[in-house]
């Protein structure tokens, strides 16, 4: 278990040591108090991940297109 700050990792990170943490979990091989820090250390990967996740999908829906429906710009994502 990697021991980086879950909000310091990219996103690919974060879904790499999720992986890893589930599959630890899932082999059966860990002591009960090794299986709680694992499952708290998995909850905040995946809150990680789905907060890029989150961003990243803001950032596609502001992109504007042109009239031939080619990426020109951004906009606000909140126009006022």
């Amino acid at each position: 278990m990697s021991e980086t700050p879950v909000g310091e990792m990219s996103f690919e990170q974060a879904m790499a040591e999720l992986e890893r943490v589930v599959a630890q979990l899932e082999s059966g091989d860990v002591a009960l108090n090794e299986s709680i820090a694992l499952y708290e250390r998995g909850a905040a990967l995946r809150a990680r991940c789905a907060d890029e996740l989150a961003r990243a999908e803001e950032k596609v829906a502001a992109i504007t297109l042109d009239s031939e429906g080619e990426p020109k710009g951004t906009q606000p994502l909140d126009p006022q």
